[in-house]
């Protein structure tokens, strides 16, 4: 199978499953993509450290290294509308070990260049795999799991948690050798994910005439969908923060490579514990929505603290390891209400919430750059709060759109 349906389970029938199947007992696939999502994430937390350190050594200025993210973003924002036509047409495995060799041959001509244009437009390469790995990791793993769709969400996020949290770590240690290091780092990590996931996820045993075709269309037919549009534009506001503080916080944090690797690392295992251990309470307890909503309210206080108090070293690093706890909580929510928001196929609605999401994280990065070129260091921050706190006033707005993700959760 490439592709996940959108037919739901009975109450009765989910119930017996879930009794069955614990959060660990898992099929061995599933296990192999978890590993090589941990590699792939890394490769996220492993540049972070070194943004300060390519501006100084490339001679660019803080608005041109933080395009190093938005045209990653830019270009998974556009290609997470082909991945399932891709992916449904290469299959899952394909599709997967396709991401995971884009990534590490951009990321090694990444660690060859001398250009902070030429490191941009290889950044930009590097988007396209891990378009191709994230939007089809994702729906391999709710298709495979066996413990319900937020069981296999809550294994997602904890494997994305563990590569961002060590991958700073990483980074910040071969950053303080070289600012090429993380990204010959990243290829060599790609290279064992290639060779994790070729042995130990099996082929389909589904031939391909019989693997239903995804249309490039699918994703802007999903859109349709008031659900997914809420969703969408609300990660896409919320984003605009999230990227604002990945890209910008490094420069105002007056750390070298190691030290900016570890406040990342903090920021990372409080996602991670985060994202597995509290939001399947909040969501029980509160429900999605609501949860959502708190969560990016105090995500927004937040950003509002970091440009209110910028010159204050230890106020940024707290905020920035706190932030990681609202947004692994924030991230689990959000993603199990989009696989559970619409009648369409999961792999679809991933691919059309991604492609709104990732447009908040392409704009961001640059934005807060200039900002700070025009006004002060304090602006981005500020400006990015009042974002999240628009994306929580949206979402309270159309939450008639959305309330209904709950119920359908609850009949899993």
């Amino acid at each position: 199978m490439s592709s996940i349906s959108s037919t739901k389970a009975t109450p009765s029938s989910s119930a017996t499953a879930s009794s069955q199947s614990g959060l660990l007992k898992q099929p061995r696939a599933v296990w192999a993509v978890g590993f090589a999502c941990i590699i792939a994430f890394m490769g996220l937390g492993l540049v972070d450290p070194i943004l300060p350190a390519i501006a100084h050594k490339l001679n660019a200025s803080q608005s041109e290294v933080t395009l190093l993210f938005t045209s990653y973003n830019a270009v998974m924002a556009v290609a997470m509308l082909v991945t399932g036509a891709i992916s449904s047409r290469l299959g899952i495995k394909g599709t997967l070990l396709s991401g995971i060799v884009i990534i590490a041959l951009f990321a090694a001509l990444g660690g060859s260049s001398n250009g902070i244009w030429t490191l941009i437009g290889l950044r930009g390469g590097w988007g396209l795999g891990n378009a191709l790995f994230v939007a089809t990791a994702l729906s391999a793993i709710v298709m495979m799991s066996k413990s319900g769709t937020a069981k296999a969400i809550i294994l997602y996020e904890a494997a994305i948690g563990l590569g961002i949290s060590v991958g700073p770590l990483l980074g910040g240690e071969l950053g303080s050798i070289s600012w090429r290091g993380p990204f010959f780092g990243v290829a060599v990590l790609m290279v064992v994910a290639f060779i994790s996931l070729s042995i130990m996820m099996p082929k389909s045993t589904a031939p391909k005439s019989a693997r239903p075709k995804t249309s490039i269309l699918d994703p802007f037919r999903a859109l349709k969908h008031r659900s997914l549009v809420v969703f969408g534009v609300a990660a896409c506001l919320y984003n605009f923060g999230f990227f604002t503080l990945m890209a910008y916080a490094p420069f105002v944090m007056d750390l070298n490579e190691r030290g900016l690797g570890y406040v990342f690392l903090g920021w990372g295992v409080f996602l991670a514990i985060t994202s597995v251990f509290m939001a399947p309470v909040l969501q029980r307890r509160f429900g999605t929505v609501k949860s959502m909503c708190w969560m990016l309210f105090l995500f927004g206080l937040v950003l509002l603290a970091m440009g209110i108090w910028t010159s204050t070293q230890w106020v940024i690093i707290a905020a920035v390891i706190v932030a990681g706890g609202l947004l692994g909580n924030n991230n689990t929510l959000i993603t199990t209400g989009v696989m559970n928001a619409a009648p369409v196929e999961r792999s679809t609605a991933s691919a059309a919430y991604s492609f709104l999401r990732f447009i908040g994280g392409a704009i961001a990065p640059y934005t807060a750059g200039k900002l700070a070129d025009h006004f002060n260091h304090q602006v981005p921050f500020i400006v990015g709060a009042g974002f999240v706190i628009l994306s929580v006033l949206f979402i309270w707005m159309n939450k008639k759109h959305i309330n209904h993700v709950d119920q359908v959760e609850a009949g899993h």
